[in-house]
């Protein structure tokens, strides 16, 4: 009963989220930017290279059988971003809370969690960061469970992923579970991780 697949019921209900490749995001075509000039203009100013660290919630995963953050690894570096960092660290608030001081000691302006978001009692991710978010940003975790619900239908629910800022930088928690990854990634993180840069820079 490895704690990986727990991870993965917890967060994602279950089910394998099937990514139908017909649905895929390519973040190189969204076109909401466009809508207006003033649209247009405010990801003008967007930074092309965001500096991300990836930190996995896991009782059991090393960095060799992080799938899913070797997923938002090269996610991110196929956007053209640069990765500062991926470590492991245990399902324990104190934990997570270190490796966020070392991935802003890193200088990431990104930090995205995986693993940790769902509703067992080891999943305390959620719990670490909230409290320490200066503005949470609810729209992520809204549209993350629209986009996820019209994948996998109500076991959608059971993600908590949030996103919020935190001493210069954005803070995702997502879920644990590869294909949930890909989606948030695809569908919301990448098309704006440069644009939230530069709204924290203002």
């Amino acid at each position: 009963m490895g704690h990986r697949g727990d991870h993965e019921r917890d967060d994602h209900g279950g089910h394998g989220h099937g990514h139908r490749s017909g649905h895929r995001h390519d973040p190189s075509h969204h076109h909401h930017a466009h809508h207006s000039p003033a649209a247009h203009e405010h990801k003008s100013h967007a930074p092309a290279t965001v500096s991300a660290y990836i930190i996995t919630s896991s009782d059991t995963r090393t960095i060799e059988t992080d799938e899913t953050g070797r997923l938002i690894r090269s996610a991110l570096e196929g956007a053209g971003h640069s990765v500062a960092g991926h470590v492991v660290v245990k399902d324990d608030t104190s934990q997570l809370i270190a490796a966020l001081d070392q991935a802003l000691l890193a200088g990431a302006r990104a930090v995205l969690f995986n693993g940790g978001t769902g509703i067992g009692r080891r999943d305390v991710v959620v719990e670490a960061l909230r409290p320490m978010f200066e503005k949470e940003l609810p729209g992520f975790g809204e549209l993350f469970r629209y986009l996820s619900f019209q994948e996998i239908g109500s076991p959608a629910m059971l993600s908590r992923a949030v996103a919020g800022t935190y001493r210069g930088a954005i803070l995702f928690a997502l879920p644990g579970s590869p294909q949930a990854v890909t989606l948030a990634m695809e569908a919301l993180i990448l098309p704006e991780l440069g644009h939230l840069v530069r709204e924290l820079s203002r």
